[in-house]
C-alpha cells in the first residue's frame, strides 16, 4: 500500500489556485472549527503561533477529518524539526526565510529518503506510515510531500533563480511583511514598492514552473496576485477573524449606548 496522495501538491502540479487561511490560535478546537469552512489548505504556524511538536501533531489529527488540507510552517528549516513533523504527518511543509539556493538544496535533501536525501528511516514508529501500516511508506512517500519555501527579504530575492532551479521545491511563498521591513517600509506591505516587488517575483515564480504562493488580507493585493499567477493563496487568519469580528460587534452595541 503506497502513502496517501496529496491533494494540495496534485492541485498545484495542475496549475489549479488554493485558497487558504492561517491558523494561529494553536488550539485544536479552532483548528477543526476551522477545517469545517471551506478553504483549501489551513497553514499550522510553528513560527510566529505559539505551536509546539505536539500541538501541530494535534491539529494535524483533527484537520484530517475536514476537506482542508494541513500545511506546517516551521520556525526554521532545520533538519530535525523536518523529520519530526513528516513523521507526525504533515505533507506539505512551508519553510520561512530561505535566502540561499544552498539552504533549499538542503531542505530538498530534508524531505526525501536516502539515498537521495537525508530524511531518517524510521516511519515504523511514525503516524505518516499509520503506524507501519502503510507497508510501502518508504518507497512512495518521496512524491507525495510538498516542499513549499519562503523567500521574504533582498537577500532571498537576489537568489530567486537559483532556488528556482532546484528540483524538489513544490512552491515559492513570498512573505509581505519581512520583504517589506526588508526594504524599509516596517508595517506597509502596500507601500507601491513593495507591492510592485510582490508581484514581479510571483511573476518570475510561476514562468520557472514553481507555485508561486502569498498571504493577503487586502482584496486589491489579492486580486493582482492572482493575476501575477499566484497558485496558493491565504487569504486570512484565524486570529484576525476572531479580533475583527469581536471588535465589530463590540463597537455595533456599544456605540448605541
Amino acid at each position: 500500500m503506497p502513502a496517501p496522495q496529496n491533494p494540495f501538491k496534485k492541485a498545484l502540479s495542475e496549475g489549479k489556485v488554493q485558497f487558504g487561511c492561517w491558523l494561529g490560535l494553536a488550539d485544536t478546537f479552532s483548528a477543526e472549527l476551522m477545517g469545517t469552512t471551506g478553504f483549501d489548505w489551513l497553514v499550522i504556524d510553528g513560527e510566529h503561533a505559539p505551536n509546539d511538536l505536539r500541538s501541530i501533531l494535534a491539529q494535524l489529527q483533527v484537520l484530517e477529518a475536514s476537506n482542508s488540507h494541513a500545511v506546517v510552517r516551521l520556525p526554521v528549516g532545520e533538519t530535525y524539526m523536518m523529520k519530526q513533523v513528516l513523521d507526525a504527518g504533515a505533507q506539505t511543509v512551508l519553510v520561512p526565510m530561505v535566502e540561499t539556493a544552498d539552504q533549499a538544496r538542503q531542505l530538498v535533501r530534508d524531505v526525501t529518503y536516502p539515498p537521495l536525501g537525508d530524511r531518517g528511516v524510521g516511519y515504523a514508529l511514525g503516524r505518516a506510515s499509520r503506524f507501519s501500516q502503510i507497508t510501502d511508506y518508504g518507497t512512495t512517500a518521496d512524491a507525495q510531500i510538498c516542499l513549499l519555501v519562503q523567500v521574504e527579504n533582498l537577500k532571498g530575492l537576489a537568489a530567486l533563480d537559483d532556488i528556482l532551479a532546484i528540483d524538489g521545491i513544490d512552491g515559492v511563498f513570498i512573505g509581505p511583511a519581512d520583504l517589506a521591513a526588508d526594504m524599509g517600509h516596517m508595517g506597509n506591505a502596500l507601500h507601491d514598492e513593495v507591492q510592485a516587488t510582490i508581484m514581479e517575483a510571483l511573476a518570475r515564480i510561476r514562468a520557472a514552473g514553481k507555485a508561486p504562493g502569498i498571504l493577503s488580507t487586502h482584496d486589491p493585493m489579492t486580486e493582482a496576485a492572482l493575476a501575477a499567477g499566484a497558485q496558493f493563496v491565504a487569504v486570512g487568519a484565524d486570529v484576525l477573524l476572531l479580533t475583527r469580528t469581536a471588535q465589530a460587534l463590540s463597537a455595533k452595541w456599544k456605540d448605541l449606548t
